[in-house]
């Protein structure tokens, strides 16, 4: 809440992605990433896009020796979704941004992703 009493929400209840005038769920598109068997952990988010109004970006953290890379995972996702719903960005991570519960935290992802693509 700001000085003058407006309430600012900075998450969202869903996880959507609205890219173009497509309502696209972070969650099914993570579901896809999962199931790949060489991936560990993901999360699939929106940042910014001046042509789409929204991007999809996924960081995916593989398990270990696995040796996934960005166009193999794209291959994989074309197999298994819309083309419209393949992550424009694709980062492989080591560790994600969690709180002290253990929820990532998306929106500290976002702000990389952002600050590392603006370079």
């Amino acid at each position: 809440m700001d000085k003058d009493g407006y309430v600012r929400i900075t998450g969202r209840l869903q996880e959507m992605v609205i890219r173009g005038k497509e309502n696209i769920y972070s969650a099914e598109i993570e579901e896809v990433i999962f199931n790949h068997p060489e991936v560990e952990q993901v999360a699939v988010f929106g940042i910014p896009d001046a042509y789409f109004g929204e991007e999809l970006v996924a960081w995916v953290r593989l398990k270990q020796g696995g040796q996934l890379n960005e166009q193999e995972l794209r291959e994989y996702c074309l197999d298994h979704l819309a083309h419209f719903k393949i992550p424009k960005v694709v980062q492989f991570v080591e560790s994600f941004p969690m709180t002290v519960v253990g929820k990532l935290q998306k929106f500290k992802m976002r702000e990389l992703t952002i600050s590392k693509n603006n370079k």
